[in-house]
């Protein structure tokens, strides 16, 4: 009989995830929401909406969701981002006509139970270095990478 030997390569490490952490604060946002949850209502320092379940969800659509919400927020950021680090590499121009499409999926998570989310980014009229120096900057490309501290507690 020939034996075999399983080799098992114990210097592989799975990447840890990073957490990002606040030194200080530079501004905050605040919101309310109230009523019945996705079909409620949100403000914001004036800005009032009526949410609505989108219809895939089984709700009327009607109205704004949360998910939509993080779409405008997370690509108008990285927007943001992309334009402020194309100052110092000289791409300003380059910049200045970006335009980046967010695209947030709802749906069951794997291996747990409720909901989760997944993001898809495009951007258009930036080259591939000016694009990974921006999401490497964007506050929600870290969050979304990394992940962050989130404190829930009663009011």
């Amino acid at each position: 009989m020939k034996s075999s030997r399983v080799f098992i390569n114990t210097s592989f490490k799975a990447p840890s995830r990073t957490l990002v952490t606040l030194k200080d604060h530079k501004y905050t946002a605040h919101a309310v929401a109230k009523g019945a949850g996705r079909n409620g209502e949100v403000s914001s320092n004036g800005l009032d909406l009526k949410l609505a379940s989108p219809k895939e969800m089984g709700g009327s659509g009607q109205g704004q969701n949360p998910e939509q919400l993080f779409a405008m927020g997370y690509s108008a950021c990285l927007l943001g981002a992309i334009q402020a680090v194309a100052k110092g590499m000289g791409k300003s121009d380059m910049a200045k006509n970006a335009k980046v499409h967010a695209s947030v999926h709802i749906g069951e998570p794997e291996g747990m139970p409720g909901f989760g989310i997944a993001v898809d980014m495009k951007v258009e009229g930036i080259d591939e270095e000016l694009l990974k120096a921006g999401h490497e900057f964007c506050p929600y490309s870290r969050l979304m990478k990394h992940g962050g501290v989130v404190n829930v507690s009663l009011a």
